[in-house]
């Protein structure tokens, strides 16, 4: 390399390694160090050891780094450039990136600490090593990041990028797309593909990401009108929202609650707890895609992390959504929890790891790779009641994944749920990642939401009960689960006894808030059954409910 009068080094010539035949491009190592160089001016000095291990992530694979690199970098950023403390700014900054990228990536040539994922992803036979899955800033992605911090696809030979989505109808074209490899996914979404109602690219999910972990708010303006009907530490229903959605009629006004997309859990469990207490949350039309037809409390979209602004700017009155944003709502004063989702239909499995069935089928063994690291996360998670938990949440506090405060996200992930000051209750079963099977893709989770799909209109005709075990059955795998836990326990990496055996048929531990109980093995019955919802023969089309 060589260094002009008054500028960097320049990194132009190209680095061979000729022990291993493997080029790290010039190019490549000029945009890490130049955005590497950004840091000190961004005043992101402790960013250093992640953002080195994004940018080296997005890199061609034939640009070799060893693992000491990270260390190395993140004493550079603070300006520990060896025997002495300098803090370098700037082009020297780069300049100092450059060599240091350079020496890195020749010491790793001859080095037996090459990067052991290469070695994992060989032995694995592993497609497609390098990935990039998507998610959204809620809680319910910490198998996806403990699994990437705590090295569990690092061990399985796999280079994961974490990329947040500002919406789920955004990560949803991300992963149809193929932009997204996999993704942090709504149920709805993968059982709506195969139903026919969403998606018309194929989506799978072999893993469940968590189990519960949602809850209704309410501003603190309509909870303040039903504070004297609220019983104390129980869960709230419905019903007490009657004289205030009269008020708001009273006065021309609807009455408004926010949910997160149309086949969100979020939006079938708030629809659940609304008709149980008597109002009709409305019916999904060929042409009335909002689901507002009949409606006596209007249901709109907000993305998760805006629920708190939308609701305190007055543009909702309330909204069901996934942790921290329950949370969110305490620590802000501006509104209350009033009922967890295992209160309002019984333990339902949450967000799931979606893809592409086309991905599956082209990489069998990455898929594998990324189920036992996902399978090794959700097991540190809950491991020994949680003592893992505190961790969890240092980790996803980071501005790189939820980016919220520490406390807001103990509020919810310890085992309590704060409803308001003062009003903090054990809910030992909310937010479960292994525990109770909370991993496992439950073909009866799948039924319960597509029940609630048809239910609401957006499955027009009424359906046999072979078709919900069908449908189900086409999108969600227990089979790639299962050979996933088989191969952890196989290698010792876990136990048989952590994986019970199971026919796919989850057991209800919670009564439903309107105490109907929930038989997947009969959801043609049990759809037709509420008072408030469709009926056998009742269809939906453009004219209305027929």
């Amino acid at each position: 390399m060589s260094k002009p009068a008054n500028g960097p080094l320049d990194p132009s010539p190209t680095l061979h390694c000729k022990k291993t035949a493997l080029r790290a491009r010039p190019e490549s190592l000029t945009h890490v160090a130049s955005r590497f160089a950004q840091l000190p001016k961004e005043g992101r000095h402790q960013d250093a050891p992640q953002t080195l291990q994004q940018l080296v992530a997005t890199q061609p694979p034939d640009l070799v780094f060893g693992p000491h690199v990270v260390a190395a970098f993140s004493r550079l950023s603070h300006g520990d450039t060896g025997n002495s403390m300098v803090r370098v700014r700037g082009n020297g900054f780069k300049s100092i990136a450059v060599v240091l990228l350079a020496s890195v990536a020749l010491t790793a040539c001859g080095s037996s600490k090459a990067p052991t994922e290469n070695k994992a992803a060989t032995a694995n036979g592993i497609e497609k090593p390098n990935l990039k899955l998507g998610f959204i800033k809620l809680t319910d992605i910490a198998p996806l990041v403990v699994a990437k911090e705590k090295g569990f696809f690092a061990e399985e030979g796999l280079n994961v990028t974490l990329e947040p989505q500002a919406n789920w109808k955004v990560l949803l074209d991300g992963v149809v797309s193929g932009d997204l490899d996999a993704s942090h996914m709504l149920a709805g979404q993968v059982l709506a593909s195969g139903a026919g109602i969403g998606a018309k690219t194929k989506l799978i999910t072999p893993f469940s990401l968590d189990i519960n972990g949602k809850a209704v708010t309410l501003s603190n303006q309509v909870y303040q009108m039903i504070a004297a009907s609220v019983p104390k530490g129980q869960p709230v229903s419905a019903a007490v929202l009657k004289p205030v959605v009269a008020s708001f009629k009273a006065q021309g006004k609807p009455f408004k609650l926010g949910m997160v997309f149309p086949v969100s859990t979020h939006n079938y469990i708030l629809r659940y707890w609304l008709a149980a207490g008597g109002l009709n949350p409305g019916f999904y039309l060929p042409g009335d895609t909002a689901g507002t037809t009949g409606a006596e409390v209007q249901l709109s979209v907000t993305p998760p992390p805006q629920m708190p602004a939308t609701m305190e700017a007055g543009t909702i009155s309330g909204y069901s959504v996934g942790e921290p944003w329950n949370q969110a709502a305490v620590a802000k004063k501006i509104g209350v929890p009033v009922v967890v989702d295992p209160d309002i239909a019984g333990t339902t499995g949450d967000k799931v790891f979606g893809m592409t069935e086309a991905f599956a089928q082209k990489n069998p063994k990455t898929v594998q790779a990324l189920l036992r690291a996902l399978i090794k996360a959700s097991i540190w998670l809950d491991a020994d009641g949680g003592k893992n938990r505190a961790e969890a949440v240092k980790l996803l506090a980071s501005s790189k994944y939820v980016g919220a405060d520490e406390k807001v996200l103990l509020a919810s992930m310890t085992g309590h749920f704060t409803f308001g000051p003062g009003d903090t209750r054990s809910t030992p079963e909310f937010n479960q990642f292994f525990a109770n099977q909370a991993s496992y893709p439950m073909y009866s989770d799948g039924i319960w939401y597509l029940t609630q799909m048809r239910r609401w209109g957006q499955i027009a005709q009424a359906k046999p009960d072979q078709w919900y075990l069908d449908t189900v059955k086409s999108v969600y795998r227990p089979d790639l689960y299962d050979q996933a836990a088989k191969a952890l326990v196989d290698g010792g990496k876990a136990k048989a006894e952590q994986f019970p055996k199971t026919d796919g048929f989850r057991i209800q531990t919670h009564k439903a808030i309107d105490g109907v109980a929930f038989d997947a093995h009969h959801p043609a019955a049990y759809t037709a059954g509420f008072e408030i919802g469709l009926k056998d023969g009742q269809s939906v089309t453009p004219a209305g409910v027929k």
